[in-house]
């Protein structure tokens, strides 16, 4: 009888084992496992730096214009396609059907100056590393233009002229037209003009009518602005703001809705549903990382960068892409001049 005793409790005490164990493995299952955060692939200020060196002595609507519009470079190709296909196209007439465009106004305010534009899709690698450096890294990217308008006062080229106002807001350059109803887009070798020369940007086209050989600045023809004064997106509703590190759209901090790029540092805090300040949505694409790699030569005329180059290459980008890499043969180039809307003011010379 005392085995007997022993023999079932020896049993029983086996299957209560049997029936805890589970639950103790269920336990140690469901504990959460700590994960290192994912780090947003952050550039380096010498890498923006070299992203913004062929827009950094702009005039500051224009560089505003230029940053916004590079969050979208889908839309890019478009309007440039779209430009190529409606040369006749001048001044007022021009402002009303690019007026009815789906597409951004920083995008629509470009077909003011169509030579930017068309540098914009012929660099679309460039362009498309610009818009995500812009949506990551909003501060650094504003911080790298002054550092290139820095360089380019203390190498003697950047001073004011008949073209354009250079001026100081304490430490901050700020360049504006002379003329605040004509803007001129000054040319220059973006990787020569700021005193000691940078790497220059892989596979870079060098686009008529904004390149300049040699360290120093030009002028061509005047784009006049006045045209399309009557549109929300014209020249006046520009602007960058220096102190908060931001550009101005109807003197509001810019907001774009562009789904081509992800805010990394809002995503990787929410782990989805991330936006930049109720702007930047997740949505069909991720952002790749931008190029890095530094080019040797300067690409030859007629040579095209690899579209969409550090950027994704998603279906419906792809097929902006596609129909965007059009030759000066298919369609032509829009001149630094007057082109669609330059309005043909005569510039100044080589400085």
């Amino acid at each position: 009888m005392k085995f007997l005793k022993q023999s079932l409790s020896l049993v029983l005490s086996c299957c209560l084992a049997l029936a805890t164990a589970p639950a103790g493995f269920a336990d140690q299952g469901d504990q959460p496992t700590s994960q290192p955060p994912v780090q947003p692939a952050q550039q380096t200020p010498e890498q923006l730096q070299q992203l913004a060196a062929p827009i950094a002595l702009y005039p500051d609507a224009l560089v505003a214009q230029i940053l916004a519009a590079a969050t979208y470079p889908d839309q890019i190709v478009e309007a440039d396609r779209w430009m190529q296909q409606h040369p006749d196209l001048k001044g007022e007439q021009l402002g009303q059907e690019v007026d009815k465009q789906p597409w951004d106004p920083s995008v629509k305010a470009l077909a003011e100056f169509p030579s930017v534009l068309a540098n914009m899709d012929k660099n679309l690698s460039w362009t498309s590393s610009l818009g995500d450096a812009y949506v990551n890294q909003q501060q650094d990217v504003m911080n790298a233009v002054q550092v290139m308008r820095d360089r380019a006062e203390e190498a003697g080229t950047l001073k004011s002229t008949s073209q354009e106002k250079v001026s100081k807001q304490g430490q901050t350059i700020v360049i504006e037209p002379a003329d605040p109803e004509v803007v001129y887009v000054p040319e220059y070798d973006p990787w020569l003009v700021y005193g000691e020369p940078l790497a220059i940007w892989p596979s870079w086209y060098w686009y008529p009518g904004l390149y300049l050989t040699g360290p120093g600045l030009a002028w061509g023809f005047g784009f006049g602005v006045g045209f399309f004064g009557g549109f929300g997106w014209g020249w006046h509703h520009w602007g960058s703001d220096w102190h908060h590190h931001d550009i101005l759209f109807d003197h509001h901090g810019y907001v774009s809705h562009s789904r081509v790029f992800v805010n990394r540092n809002h995503f990787n805090a929410a782990r989805g549903g991330f936006s930049r300040g109720g702007g930047f949505h997740g949505g069909d694409f991720h952002g790749a990382a931008p190029q890095h790699g530094f080019a040797a030569p300067h690409a030859a005329p007629g040579a095209r960068s690899g579209a969409f180059g550090g950027f994704n290459h998603g279906g419906e980008t792809r097929g902006f892409s596609a129909r965007g890499q059009s030759s000066f043969g298919g369609g032509g180039f829009h001149g630094g001049g007057g082109g669609h809307g330059g309005g043909g003011h005569g510039g100044g010379g080589h400085r």
